[in-house]
């Protein structure tokens, strides 16, 4: 059985329920890092959300530390993954 798809919602609730917040209290630009997200946990966020299959790099995501820059590797990523998708389908 796969991983529900991730949705931005879900990426947030993620997150606050790591640094014992409500979902509210993180804004899309917030500095994850200033709110008390460390390396390990966000490692272990991207485990959780790689089970979905969006071969997601945690350098990439170290970049900048906000929900919004997240969410938006997250859309590429889910983007490439339906693009190669459909290639090895033949229907690209």
């Amino acid at each position: 059985m796969s991983a529900p798809p991730l949705t931005r919602e879900a990426m947030r609730a993620d997150i606050a329920r790591l640094l014992h917040e409500e979902p509210e209290a993180i804004a899309g630009d917030d500095n994850l890092l200033d709110l008390g997200l460390d390396s390990m946990r966000a490692m272990n966020l991207l485990t959780r959300w790689n089970e979905g299959g969006l071969d997601l790099d945690f350098s990439e995501f170290a970049e900048t530390l906000t929900l919004d820059a997240w969410w938006a590797i997250v859309q590429r990523r889910v983007a490439q993954r339906d693009v190669q998708r459909n290639v090895q389908h033949g229907c690209g």
